[in-house]
């Protein structure tokens, strides 16, 4: 596994000219490119079917480029697939878990999976089950969980790994405003720490607060990209209240009408 305190020159995430999909005929995605240093929150927005899903399987070696390429931390998932799987921690919107499995059972099994030393690995399972409030949970199976407790111990195993590049779908769907202010705590230390985070989510006024930098996808086209305050300039909005979510509705639609934008 590579260092957690990625060189900063080195982008986390380099995706380059990607056209890819699920067919070679109609690609989903045309010639995308996305940037993500270390330290960075990459907002990945878009409606339904703009092409998230598909970036991201793509960014998960699940699909093959077309034409361009991905690299993570540096490689190419043909140069290296160590450095490339080791380098990634995927959080997906529906949360999957072994049935078998206590919460304290998935989260050990992940730190023996990324070779993480035992004695800091359980310190840190204790803390981000302080962090989530899961503590009085971390002997119970799936089964006896809640939708959201189950997306907390999805974040906690990925959290726990401290990757290079850390990609969230849809992470606050079923999190109460506790587990939302841990989570954004938690997603600052590991931004601290070196780790990147490419995050898909619909709750554009967190994006707005906290990403660096975003990426605005409409029909597997990127219509905008850069700084929330960037987005919204190339949006049209020179007001400093304008939100995000105006600025969206106004790229989407300038972009329905043929007049993309970035």
């Amino acid at each position: 596994m590579i260092s957690r305190q990625a060189n900063a020159r080195v982008p986390a995430l380099a995706i380059s000219g990607l056209t890819g999909g699920y067919s070679q005929r109609r690609p989903v995605l045309h010639d995308l490119s996305i940037t993500v240093y270390p330290g960075e929150l990459v907002g990945l927005i878009g409606l339904n079917g703009a092409g998230k899903s598909t970036a991201i399987k793509h960014i998960l070696g699940l699909m093959v480029p077309q034409k361009g390429e991905v690299r993570v931390a540096g490689v190419t998932l043909e140069e290296n697939r160590e450095v490339y799987r080791s380098s990634t921690a995927y959080v997906p919107e529906q949360p999957t878990l072994y049935p078998n499995l206590t919460v304290k059972e998935h989260l050990r099994w992940t730190a023996m999976a990324y070779h993480l030393e035992e004695a800091p690995a359980l310190a840190t399972i204790g803390e981000l089950a302080e962090t989530f409030r899961m503590t009085d949970a971390l002997n119970a199976l799936p089964d006896t969980l809640s939708k959201g407790m189950k997306q907390k111990v999805m974040l906690m195993n990925a959290l726990l790994v401290r990757p290079a590049l850390l990609i969230i779908d849809e992470p606050f769907l079923g999190l109460d405003p506790l587990a939302i202010r841990g989570l954004v705590t938690a997603l600052d230390e590991v931004r601290a720490q070196g780790s990147a985070i490419l995050l898909s989510s619909h709750i554009l006024s967190a994006l707005d607060r906290k990403a660096d930098r975003l990426v605005v996808l409409h029909k597997g086209n990127r219509i905008a990209w850069g700084t929330p305050q960037e987005v919204k300039l190339q949006a049209g909005f020179e007001d400093a209240k304008a939100t995000l979510d105006d600025a969206f509705e106004a790229l989407v639609s300038s972009a329905e009408g043929g007049h993309s934008r970035g």
